[in-house]
C-alpha cells in the first residue's frame, strides 16, 4: 500500500516507532476520536504484529519507544503510551512512562483502548507442542477425530494442508479433510515443518 504524501513526509518513509525502512505501511490507531483527522501512523510489519497482538511482545524491540514517545504526532504519542503500558513490568518502560506527558485529549484517546489495563499476554494459535500456527500452514492430526454432523472419521496422522485460523477462538482452526471443511481443535494437531 502506498503511503499518503503527508505520512511519507512526516515519517521519512520509515516506521514512526522503530525507524525500520522495510515494509512501512499505514496503521490506523484504534479508538481515535471522530474529531481526529491524524489518527494514522506509519508502522513496520514487526511493530504492527505486536500492536495487534498477533505476535509476542519483544521488549528489546520496543526500546525504540524511548525516542518515538517524544514525537510531535499525537497518534505516535498515543501508540507509544499504550505500548509502554503493556511493557510496564520492564524497568525501562516504567521509567519512560513516568517521564512521558500527554495532553488531556491524547491521554483520553490512549486510555480508550483499554491497553493500559491489560498485560502483555498475546493469545496465539498454537499446536499441541506450542508451535505458533499461521494461515496456510500444514498440520498433522495427533488424534483420530469423529467429525460432528458427518460420518467422516479423520484418522490420526492425517495431513491437513493450507489451514485457516479461526479469528475469534485461538483454540480452533479450519481445514479441509476429504473435501469437507471442518473445525479442528489446535490441541489435536502438530505443525508440520517445511
Amino acid at each position: 500500500m502506498k503511503l499518503p504524501e503527508d505520512l511519507k513526509a512526516r515519517s521519512n518513509n520509515s516506521c514512526e516507532l522503530c525507524s525500520a525502512t522495510e515494509g512501512p505501511s499505514v496503521y490506523e490507531v484504534p479508538f481515535s476520536p471522530e474529531s481526529r483527522r491524524d489518527a494514522e501512523i506509519v508502522a513496520c510489519d514487526k511493530c504492527r504484529a505486536q500492536l495487534e497482538r498477533k505476535a509476542p511482545l519483544d521488549p528489546q524491540h520496543w526500546q525504540c519507544l524511548t525516542t518515538s514517545m517524544w514525537s510531535e504526532a499525537p497518534a505516535v504519542q498515543v501508540v507509544s503510551w499504550r505500548m509502554l503500558n503493556r511493557l510496564r513490568n520492564e524497568t525501562w518502560a516504567a521509567e519512560q512512562l513516568d517521564m512521558m506527558y500527554l495532553d488531556e485529549e491524547a491521554l483520553a484517546w490512549a486510555k480508550a483502548s483499554g491497553d493500559h489495563e491489560n498485560d502483555d499476554v498475546v493469545e496465539l494459535h498454537v499446536d499441541s507442542n506450542g508451535a505458533v500456527l499461521q494461515h496456510g500452514d500444514t498440520v498433522v492430526l495427533t488424534k483420530s477425530l469423529d467429525v460432528k454432523g458427518s460420518t467422516l472419521n479423520a484418522k490420526m496422522g492425517t495431513v491437513v494442508k493450507n489451514i485457516r485460523l479461526v479469528e475469534e477462538n485461538t483454540e480452533q482452526i479450519e481445514g479441509k479433510i476429504e473435501g469437507q471443511v471442518i473445525v479442528i481443535l489446535t490441541k489435536y494437531v502438530r505443525k508440520q515443518n517445511a
